[in-house]
């Protein structure tokens, strides 16, 4: 009887162990059609986004970071209270030839772009940047990690397997900070669209 209770024990600690290591999802968007509230638009161009299939789709357009349509923005988890990842997976329904075509994740510290972790087209050759990892998938499913201080660029070709680590670095103090889903550098002809699906915020544990 006391081993039966001991199994007992032990499995229940087990089991809360898991369950106190596995992320607390904080906040998800499956872009079904419609979108949650405290989204907004930086420069909205209502022609060049749209639903389609279950997904937010977004039209590239030539354009920088400082001058990117159609970003799609929120207010960022509070990365001085903990460790979050932020999901999401993009699929190119049309191959870049655009010298710095690009699609991702961009963070926003006090409205300016500080940080992006995207799949780009460099010198001819698809690339994940940072870290400049080649990527030829046409769908790849992107994690950044964020601490009080510093960055972790994940993520893993057609959403499959492991995540793999691009790179790591720093971000700067946290201060009104923001997270964007994004593309921008297309060329000026023909059109080129992007699937944003799955966008998910988590916390995990230390």
């Amino acid at each position: 009887m006391r081993c039966a209770t001991m199994v007992l024990l032990f499995s229940a600690l087990l089991a809360a162990a898991i369950s106190a290591a596995e992320p607390e999802v904080v906040f998800e968007e499956s872009f079904t059609g419609k979108m949650d509230k405290d989204w907004s638009w930086i420069r909205e161009d209502a022609d060049a986004w749209r639903w389609k299939d279950d997904g937010l789709e977004i039209r590239v357009q030539p354009g920088v970071a400082a001058t990117v349509k159609n970003a799609l923005v929120r207010t960022a988890p509070d990365r001085s209270a903990g460790k979050y990842a932020i999901e999401v997976t993009v699929t190119n329904h049309s191959v870049p030839t655009q010298q710095y075509e690009q699609a991702g994740i961009t963070w926003y510290v006090d409205g300016k772009p500080v940080f992006k972790l995207v799949k780009e087209l460099v010198d001819g050759q698809l690339v994940i940047i940072p870290g400049r990892v080649p990527m030829d998938a046409k769908t790849v499913q992107f994690r950044l990690i964020v601490t009080a201080d510093t960055w972790t660029a994940q993520f893993r070709p057609d959403g499959k397997g492991e995540f793999q680590t691009a790179a790591e670095g720093k971000l700067p103090p946290q201060n009104n900070d923001q997270v964007s889903i994004q593309c921008y550098h297309a060329p000026p002809e023909g059109e080129h669209w992007i699937r944003f699906d799955d966008f998910r915020i988590l916390r995990l544990s230390e």
